[in-house]
């Protein structure tokens, strides 16, 4: 009976295994937001991020370790003392050899969960050298992001209705639906960003999950992140604090570029041209967009 149960038990594990791998390559083709199906954090590109989902993946193992064990272990009880089974029932009051056993493998359990951790956070909290840096500013509902190093010009992110998706669908530029804005932040790869956080009314939270970034937004103060973002594209995130009715209607899109189209960006910006800035990034989406389909027909291709 113990041998089915165990039988079934590695069956079930092994197709969630394939369905997450098989999830894993969906996620290539989609980075940088969430996608049907989807089981786990999405794509990490940058260092935090990528240790982030790794000290997830092993605390999820410990608990379905535990989950597991302590499964089978009330099958054996159940099995073993039953009234049935055992008639007449121990006097036994305690074990001190299991008593120190339960006491003392928890103990090292939390131990294991907590080197890691603490360099994790070490990781999170040493800020790197900046190269760039950005002034996120939390309004009831949008997002507003200076750039003090490079003239102070801001950018307001308003997400896309409708009828902006469309016409950005038109252009042949994703714009998924309640992650698109108006106005994305744009920022170069693989250089340190560091991102200054506070909030104009209410407690926001300016959140990133492919990179690892996710910090309160709060008046009368400043917190801090960074991330350094290895791969070109564009990366959302949301409002991850209550912050009103429309808290689920400010989301956040960071536009990751190469250094020469970052220039050009930047100098459009500085000459308060608008219309050329957005024809840059523009190009730059298109430009992603088609590397991303090619990506996409690879992969569909390789399954």
């Amino acid at each position: 009976m113990l041998r089915g149960w165990l039988s079934r038990a590695a069956a079930v594990i092994g197709a969630a295994s394939t369905f997450a791998f098989a999830t894993a390559l969906s996620a290539i083709a989609e980075p940088g937001q969430p996608f049907d199906g989807q089981m786990g954090l999405q794509e990490p590109v940058t260092e935090v991020a990528r240790q982030i989902n790794a000290f997830h993946d092993g605390v999820n193992i410990i608990i379905i370790a535990i989950a597991i064990f302590v499964a089978l272990l009330m099958v054996y009880v159940m099995w073993k003392f039953n009234e049935k089974s055992n008639p007449f029932p121990t006097k036994t009051t305690h074990n001190t050899t299991l008593e120190i056993v339960w006491t003392v493998v928890p103990i090292a359990i939390l131990v294991l969960i907590a080197v890691p951790s603490f360099k994790l956070l070490n990781l999170q909290y040493s800020y790197p050298k900046a190269d760039l840096t950005i002034k996120a500013t939390g309004f009831q509902w949008y997002w507003e992001h200076s750039y003090p190093d490079q003239g102070g010009f801001t950018v307001e992110s308003y997400m896309l209705d409708a009828d902006g998706i469309k016409e950005r669908v038109a252009k042949g530029i994703p714009a998924p639906r309640n992650l698109a804005v108006d106005n994305a932040v744009v920022v170069p790869v693989n250089k340190n960003v560091h991102v200054l956080v506070r909030g104009a009314d209410v407690i926001h939270n300016w959140t990133i999950p492919a990179f690892g970034s996710k910090t309160d937004a709060v008046p009368g103060r400043v917190t801090s992140t960074w991330f350094n973002a290895e791969r070109e594209g564009i990366y959302y995130g949301q409002c991850s604090e209550l912050c009103g009715k429309d808290h689920a209607f400010m989301p956040i899109a960071v536009r990751v570029v190469n250094q020469a189209t970052f220039d050009k960006w930047i100098e459009a910006k500085k000459a308060d041209d608008d219309d050329a800035a957005q024809a840059i990034i523009e190009s730059a989406a298109l430009h992603h967009a088609g590397r991303q389909a090619v990506a996409n027909a690879g992969l569909k291709a390789n399954k």
